[in-house]
């Protein structure tokens, strides 16, 4: 069986100890595993993410990464802390959390830099993450002048850099046009073909087959309300609509406005037409 990456036991989080984002949750996610988490907003995807991460610490429960648990004395030990951020890999909902430097090309070294790499480690990364990413006219530009899509693009730049052995992504397609939204998708695929673990925080359900296998569904009450292997979980239209997950379509006709759910395997059917 291959070797548990995270295990989340009962975990709890509120933030500033009064809202609650998370409620009794547990999870294991193995080594290769490709998973998807869905839910509305505000049922705790994001939190799930920052606490994989290290960021934040649960109030109750336990998280635990590669068997050590994860604590914030885990991380005062330099060692031990580069070694997680070398081998685990966040990138956020929203980029500009990570694009702070004067130029791309800086925020995208900045990882590498901190944690010891090599100059010709450095030099080798960054002219594969631009050539995978086609960034080669963004380098000398500052962050800010960049487009959603691309700060997106240089957000993901500045994880794939490091190649974590662990890629979780926040939301990686919203907002991006079809051509980009398709690079990304076959940026995943490709990083679970590599044998990353991937875990993809996501509103779309219609990436999922393509990005994972199994598939964590969060309720409003902040907890796991279903999990499974991808087909299972989209295939259940009373989850997907008690979660508000169910995709709501109008159209007119003969002037009248109709609304209709929008069944995710009718998606698939009406692509093998």
């Amino acid at each position: 069986m291959p070797e548990t990456v995270f295990e989340l036991e009962n975990v709890h989080y509120a933030y500033l100890g009064k809202y609650p984002a998370l409620c009794g949750v547990d999870m294991c996610i193995r080594r290769k595993d490709r998973v998807a988490v869905i839910g509305a907003n505000g049922c705790g995807k994001s939190t799930l993410l920052h606490l994989l991460d290290g960021l934040i610490f649960p109030d109750q429960g336990k998280v635990r990464f590669l068997g050590k648990e994860l604590k914030e004395n885990y991380f005062n030990n330099a060692p031990a802390s580069r070694d997680f951020r070398k081998k685990v890999g966040l990138v956020f909902q929203n980029p500009e959390v990570q694009l702070f430097c004067p130029s791309v090309r800086e925020d995208i070294i900045f990882g590498p830099l901190h944690l010891g790499f090599s100059r010709a480690d450095i030099i080798n990364g960054l002219e594969k993450v631009v050539s995978i990413l086609d960034l080669g006219g963004l380098l000398d530009r500052q962050p800010h002048q960049l487009s959603v899509g691309e700060k997106r693009k240089v957000a993901l730049a500045s994880v794939l850099i490091i190649e974590p052995e662990v890629l979780i992504l926040d939301e990686p397609t919203a907002g991006l046009d079809p051509l980009t939204t398709r690079h990304i998708i076959d940026l995943l695929i490709q990083a679970g073909d590599d044998g990353r673990t991937v875990i993809t925080s996501t509103h779309d359900l219609h990436i999922i087959e393509e990005i994972a296998d199994t598939v964590y569904c969060f309720n409003a009450g902040k907890k796991i309300a279903a999990s499974g292997q991808t087909s299972h979980i989209l295939g259940d239209s009373q989850l997907l609509d008690q979660n508000n997950l169910t995709h709501i379509h109008s159209h007119r006709h003969k002037d009248k406005v109709h609304v209709h759910p929008h069944e995710h395997t009718q998606h698939h059917l009406d692509n093998l037409q």
